[in-house]
């Protein structure tokens, strides 16, 4: 399993935030590694400086007023002792080195002058001179360079801060035009009529993007009108000779074959006028919107059903939820989808129920043999029917629940087909309260 993050906000996020730490740090290690090298340099001078004045002063003064000096001589890191001081083997760790080295510049020449290393857990070590007059005096030194200011880690965590704050407003900035453009994209249902239009600002790139969706989201939208409305065309036009076919037929002398082309004429009709109600429902809906009690309204087409005879049930969780929606078009999908439930299934179940806050679910359940998975999807393309025999009869128009499903989408909603597990098709409507 890789440890390398799947979206792309994570990995812009990683590699930014670790080309700034590194920046970050190298430039951090440059300045202690100078400062480290400009403080030692300045400490070993300042030590040689004051070792030399010290020493020198010590060698002028009578040896009895030398032990009233020592405390004023004394400092941070080092003291004087008259006397001979430790024995113990030269030191050799690096700490030590640099202060013997400075201090054998400035008093070896001078000075007869040894060191010794004072065991322990920091470097600690003694400088043994003899003064002119041959009393001993031992340097007690620990080296160690001078301590780090407090404000410092404050400084380094706020710097860490920035870093973090200025790589995830980096990677924010590239990624949320991206993120919009993705949200577009899997909001684009050229079915439901509403384009939602991408905002052309941002970068120069982001603009060209936004600008060739828009383009291709009015493109779509024009060859689906286009389509829409050469079928309602034809439809229209093929009412005219279909009613004077009519008429003449009525007049044959033959009342057998008179009946036969009655027939064929009248499922001509009827897909005439699916074909009309399919481009309608293509185009922009003009209904206007309503707020109606979507329980009492779905109970008032069970009554209609169960009025003529027909085995339709209706159950609600939510008997006062209120809905803004087009009645008309609402009404024309639950018919269909009503119509197809008894005509392959004999009984229809209508049920409302929430499924979000601002989301509710209406069904259509039959008992019917239902659809074959693979073609669960077919079915909502226009004039698609799933019988061999391509049975007008049996099989309809095709156009059900494609006006169905293009409708719901005029409505802001989404219609699924799902086979029941104890058999019989549901059909599933997804629509916002609003």
């Amino acid at each position: 399993m890789t440890l390398w993050p799947r979206s792309l906000l994570a990995r812009l996020s990683v590699v930014v935030l670790v080309g700034l730490l590194l920046a970050n740090g190298l430039s951090l290690t440059l300045v202690m590694i100078e400062r480290t090298s400009s403080v030692r340099n300045v400490m070993l001078g300042n030590l040689e400086y004051d070792v030399a004045t010290s020493v020198a002063i010590l060698d002028r003064l009578p040896a009895a007023e030398r032990h009233e000096w020592l405390p004023k001589l004394a400092r941070g890191n080092y003291r004087y002792i008259l006397g001979p001081g430790e024995t113990g083997h030269p030191p050799s760790d690096k700490r030590s080195r640099d202060a013997i080295r400075s201090l054998a510049a400035t008093l070896e020449g001078r000075y007869p002058l040894h060191f010794t290393a004072i065991p322990g857990p920091v470097s600690h070590i003694q400088a043994h001179i003899t003064l002119h007059d041959g009393s001993p005096l031992t340097l007690d030194l620990l080296p160690q360079m001078p301590p780090v200011a407090r404000w410092l880690p404050v400084v380094v965590s706020v710097q860490l801060l920035l870093v973090l704050l200025c790589a995830w407003l980096t990677v924010r900035m590239v990624i949320r035009p991206f993120t919009r453009f993705i949200r577009a994209v899997d909001s684009l249902q050229p079915t439901s009529g509403e384009a939602q239009v991408l905002p052309e600002q941002g970068p120069r790139e982001v603009q060209q993007a936004a600008r060739a969706f828009n383009a291709m989201q009015e493109r779509i939208q024009g060859h689906l009108k286009e389509r829409a409305h050469i079928l309602a065309a034809i439809s229209h036009d093929l009412q005219t000779p279909i009613t004077r076919m009519k008429l003449r037929v009525e007049m044959a002398d033959d009342p057998a074959l008179s009946d036969k082309l009655t027939q064929d004429l009248d499922t001509m009709t009827q897909l005439v006028r699916e074909g009309i109600a399919y481009a309608r429902s293509a185009d922009r809906l003009e209904e206007p919107l309503q707020r109606i009690a979507l329980p009492a309204f779905l109970d008032s087409l069970t009554c209609d059903y169960t009025d003529i005879g027909h085995d339709v049930t209706f159950q609600s969780s939510t008997p006062t939820l209120a809905i803004t929606t087009r009645p008309q078009a609402l009404r024309r999908v639950i018919t269909n989808l009503l119509d197809n439930a008894l005509k392959y299934g004999g009984n229809a179940e209508l049920s409302l129920t929430r499924s979000g806050a601002n989301t509710l679910l209406i069904s259509v359940t039959d008992n019917g043999q239902g659809i074959p998975e693979e073609e669960l999807e077919a079915v909502l393309q226009p004039f698609y029917r799933i019988e061999n025999s391509r049975n007008r009869t049996t099989g309809g128009t095709g156009l059900g629940l494609a006006i169905a499903a293009q409708l719901v989408a005029r409505l802001g909603g989404q219609l699924r087909l799902r086979n029941r597990p104890e058999g019989g098709l549901q059909v599933c409507i997804t629509l916002p309260l609003t």
